[in-house]
């Protein structure tokens, strides 16, 4: 099998985005080299380092809250999958719905076009992406429903497009319950997400 981590492979990749734009294709045509990368505004991003293990355990809790509800409303992916926005925007939020009615996004390639709610889990490399330029690419594209979910606060954010903008509706933490119109079958606690004995011993931990 050919080796997809020759230096020379990355170097002229290296080359090529630094001379233009990038694009789907040009990031779809990328080697593999065992890395994650989005591309933000035509800009090539490096997904790094990997999700640590608390990140990991509050997204799979985080899955386990919604899945119990009835998976006919709505389709629930994760990460790592690209959601095609734009030539020039392609993401992997760690989690993405969608209502079934909208099912035609869902492609070989990933999902082409807006979910109808996205979800990233903050890590410390990922708050500024996440929080501001990943907010703002949301935005433009029109996805209706943004949550972060903040391990170190243990808070979630539900942002909503209100006309062209997506406006922060509230900061849920403790025992508030978490509850979404496009969701309607979906309520669960913040505290809930984080009732697991090693979550919070890695979490307290940092």
């Amino acid at each position: 099998m050919e080796d997809k981590k020759r230096p020379d492979d990355k170097k002229r990749l290296e080359e090529r985005v630094g001379e233009q734009q990038v694009t789907y294709d040009i990031y779809a045509a990328m080697p593999d080299d065992g890395l994650r990368y989005e591309v933000l505004d035509g800009s090539l991003e490096l997904m790094s380092p990997g999700p640590n293990t608390s990140h990991q355990i509050l997204s799979y809790n985080l899955q386990a809250k919604l899945s119990g509800s009835r998976k006919s409303e709505y389709l629930i992916l994760y990460a790592p999958l690209d959601v095609i926005l734009s030539p020039t925007n392609v993401v992997q939020p760690d989690l993405i719905f969608i209502r079934p009615e909208r099912a035609d996004i869902v492609t070989k390639r990933g999902i082409e076009g807006p979910p109808d709610l996205v979800v990233e889990i903050l890590s410390p490399g990922s708050r500024h992406r996440d929080r501001v330029r990943k907010l703002r690419i949301y935005e433009k594209h029109g996805v209706p429903e943004y949550w972060i979910v903040d391990p170190g606060a243990r808070t979630l954010e539900q942002h909503l497009l209100q006309g062209d903008r997506l406006e922060l509706s509230r900061v849920y933490e403790g025992e508030d319950a978490v509850t979404s119109d496009r969701l309607p079958c979906v309520s669960f606690t913040v505290a809930g997400l984080f009732d697991d004995p090693t979550l919070q011993r890695l979490l307290s931990s940092n």
